[in-house]
């Protein structure tokens, strides 16, 4: 009951991240769309709560952020973010248990297939929602959106996650 309890507690303390760490972005959106700081605390609660409460954090935070904040637009963005986000948080947080996190190279695994993951999820995503909209999603805005134009924000979360995540199991283990 108690590590429920904390899981809980956790999943609240990173949807709330997730709502709030894109005001730090907010003025300058080219640069929140590049530097994704709502992607942080779903990959970081995967890692810590597990798959279940990450998968719901993930797919519940944009939407709700687009309810609360207007931003992003609900369609076709924070749908499509609903289904990326899901994915981070199911993936780092099955990787995570399945890995370990007491070496730096199973974070790193965790963390890229993740990301990968979930970036094909909001392509497919997109292709869906967009279709159903009568517009059409091509390969080439694929890449710009999921790779070319995030290129910081992936060196941004290559750098910061696992720096937290050793961190933080440091700390547990004092």
């Amino acid at each position: 009951m108690e590590n429920n309890t904390k899981k809980i507690t956790l999943s609240a303390l990173f949807l709330a991240m997730g709502l709030l760490l894109p005001f730090l972005t907010g003025q300058i959106p080219q640069i929140g769309k590049m530097l994704s700081p709502m992607h942080i605390p779903i990959l970081l609660c995967g890692f810590y709560c597990g798959w279940k409460h990450a998968g719901v954090v993930g797919f519940i935070c944009p939407l709700m952020r687009s309810v609360l904040f207007g931003m992003p637009v609900l369609f076709p963005s924070a749908v499509g973010m609903a289904f990326e986000l899901m994915t981070y948080g199911i993936l780092s947080g099955i990787l995570s248990k399945k890995l370990g996190k007491e070496k730096l190279w199973k974070i790193y695994v965790a963390l890229i297939i993740a990301m990968l993951g979930g970036r094909i999820v909001w392509g497919i995503a997109q292709v869906v929602l967009l279709g159903l909209s009568g517009s059409a999603f091509t390969f080439q805005a694929f890449i710009a959106g999921a790779f070319v134009n995030a290129v910081p924000g992936i060196i941004l979360h290559l750098i910061l996650i696992p720096i937290i995540v050793k961190s933080i199991k440091a700390e547990q283990l004092n």
